[in-house]
Order: C-alpha cells, then sequence, then structure tokens
C-alpha cells in the first residue's frame, strides 16, 4: 500500500492471502477512516469493475476506484545516510516535537533540524517560546558526514512513530534536492525538506545557573494541572523555590486563585519565576524519567528543564549536592514575565 501527496510519500508492505494480484486506486483518506474504525478481524478487499468492497467482521464498505494509471509515480530513495535504532529515534523525535511551531506562516520553526556531526546525530526544535534539543549515537555510512536539514516536524513525528518497532530504520538524505527518506520494518517514506533557516539555537541555552531544583515529575505534574484550573487570559502558573520546598499558585482575585505545595530538592538562590503551563506540562512529559532537574538564572531568562535518573540508594545525605542529569536531552523555557 502506497500513498503521496507530492510533499510526502508512504509505502507499506503487508502479509496477505491474494487470490487475484492487481492494482487498485482508492481515496486514501477514506480508506484511512474506514480502516481505523474497523474491529480487529480479518479483512477481505474484492475489486469489481469500478468499486472496491471492504469486509470486516458484520462491517462492509464500498469504494469508488479511480484509473491506477492516473497515479503519479513514488520518489526514489535518497542515497543513504546511516542507520538508528528505531525505538530511539522514535523518542527522540516525540521529545523535540513538542517544541515545533504550528504556525506555517513561519515555516523555519515547523520543523526539526537534524543534524549529523560523524556518529552523533542532534534534533533541535523551536517555536520561539520553547526549545527542545535531543542528542543520540547512530551508526553513519560515511565517518566523517557533516550535515544538516531541516524537515517538517509533523511528518517527521507521524513517521518515526509508525516505524518505532522496526528494530533498525535506515535514514537516506540528498540535501542538495530536498529530500530526507526513512526505511524499516517493511515501511518507507520520503518527505520534501524545508528550504528555511533554523535558528541559532545553541546560542540561547545558558552555559550557567544561580539555582537548580530537582522534583518529582509525577507530582509536580498532577500539581500544575490542578492550579491552572484558575489561570487568567495571561496563562500563567507561578512557582516559588525556596528551602522549605515549593509553592505553586496561579489565578486572582478577579477569577479565582489556587495554590499548591509540593517538595523539592533546590541548590542555590531561592527563585519565584512563572511559565505557561501548557508549555512546561509538555516539557515534563517529555523527560520520560521520574524525576526532574530545573535550573534558573533570573526570573526573566530562560529556564532549562532536564531528565534525572532515578534516585538510588543513599543518594540524599543531606549535603547540597544536586543530581545529575540524563545526558542528551534538554528542554528550555521562557518565563512569562510576573505582574509589576
Amino acid at each position: 500500500m502506497s500513498g503521496f501527496d507530492y510533499e510526502t510519500s508512504a509505502r507499506v508492505e503487508l502479509d496477505a492471502t491474494i487470490g487475484d494480484p492487481g492494482r487498485v486506486l482508492v481515496s486514501g483518506r477514506l480508506l484511512a477512516d474506514i480502516t481505523r474504525a474497523l474491529p480487529s478481524k480479518p479483512v477481505d478487499l474484492v475489486v469489481d469493475g469500478a468499486r472496491a468492497t471492504i469486509n470486516c467482521g458484520s462491517s462492509r464498505f464500498s469504494l469508488p476506484t479511480m484509473p491506477v494509471e492516473d497515479y503519479p509515480q513514488l520518489p526514489a530513495m535518497p542515497q543513504l545516510a546511516g542507520s538508528v535504532a528505531a525505538g530511539e529515534l522514535a523518542e527522540a523525535v516525540g521529545q523535540v516535537a513538542v517544541a515545533a511551531g504550528r504556525d506555517d506562516t513561519l515555516p523555519m520553526l515547523t520543523g526539526i533540524r537534524l543534524e549529523i556531526e560523524g556518529p552523533r546525530l542532534t534534533l533541535a526544535a523551536t517555536d520561539r517560546f520553547r526549545l527542545a534539543v535531543r542528542e543520540l549515537d547512530w551508526t553513519p555510512e560515511d565517518g566523517d558526514q557533516s550535515s544538516a536539514v531541516l524537515i517538517p516536524a509533523r511528518t517527521l513525528a507521524e513517521v518515526a512513530k509508525t516505524l518505532g518497532g522496526a528494530g533498525t530504520v535506515e535514514i537516506a538524505l540528498s540535501a542538495g534536492d530536498g529530500m530526507l527518506g526513512i526505511t524499516g520494518g517493511g515501511r518507507r517514506a520520503t518527505t520534501r525538506l524545508l528550504d528555511a533557516e533554523f535558528p541559532r539555537f545553541r546560542q540561547l541555552i545558558p552555559a550557567d545557573h544561580t539555582s537548580a531544583v530537582i522534583v518529582e515529575v509525577a507530582p509536580l505534574v498532577e500539581a500544575i494541572k490542578r492550579v491552572a484550573l484558575v489561570t487568567d487570559r495571561v496563562a500563567q502558573v507561578r512557582l516559588e523555590f525556596g528551602s522549605d520546598g515549593l509553592r505553586l499558585a496561579a489565578g486572582g482575585d478577579d477569577v479565582g486563585s489556587a495554590e499548591e505545595e509540593l517538595p523539592c530538592e533546590l541548590v542555590g538562590e531561592s527563585l519565584t519565576i512563572a511559565f505557561n503551563p501548557g508549555y512546561l506540562l509538555d516539557a515534563l512529559g517529555a523527560l520520560h524519567t521520574d524525576r526532574a532537574q530545573l535550573t534558573f538564572t533570573t526570573p526573566n531568562r530562560p529556564a532549562l528543564v532536564r531528565p534525572v535518573p532515578a534516585q538510588s540508594a543513599g543518594e540524599n545525605d543531606g549535603e547540597e549536592t544536586a543530581a545529575e542529569p540524563v545526558p542528551g536531552y534538554l528542554h528550555l523555557l521562557m518565563p512569562v514575565r510576573l505582574p509589576g
């Protein structure tokens, strides 16, 4: 089965019992909607003249066919650039895609930047209010390869998700022709690259900090969801970090207010800072760890959110030492300006 819209192509091979070989062309959108709604039972496909019939359990759909010769030829796969574990790629893409922009009038912000430097891949995405960066190892065809391309974030996220269980996937790249290809597990997909200049994101990442906080992710996520119920039009949740823990607050006299307190490990200066609750939840949800490290400089400067490994026995012995974050991923958040 294959689909193509002149920007993105996809093809998948499936095991099937074939009675009479042949080809048929039907509406891709309608076929996708139908198959998503079918029960988990064997599917029979019968083509008779200008109709294609899909039978599954007690469900039956009849679709009009179109001339197969009108279907365009799928793009050829670009040159192989290297291979990577499918699960790691899917996780990495999901971690950065959450920060990609959705405004098509700013195409440079709707993509994921893929940088190749020998055995290292770097993925980055930003919508100006947040930035997500993930690094991972891969096996390049050319160990000296160095290149960078901008891939539509939505397309790459969908492709990576479908290939997540493929074991190993191959990435093919032709920057000159503006094409990316990914294959694995009987599936292949191509997409055109974005012809836009991605922001110089590394200069946005703070090199140092004055405060570092370790906090449990799950309780913090639930607390943010609760206090955010009373956020006003400014849509901000205030976080007050001190030696006695973390205090979350939102709202005001006009719309109602909410407060909640949580334990945390603070190293450095006390701080009050505010974030868009949706952006903060996205950042915490992308960590995939039980604990998070948040580092700050001032309430008006970007903060960094990083994953922290599970706490080992005897780690917290009362000394003021922050746990080391898991390398390879960071999520930068621009704070919301506090009133006054």
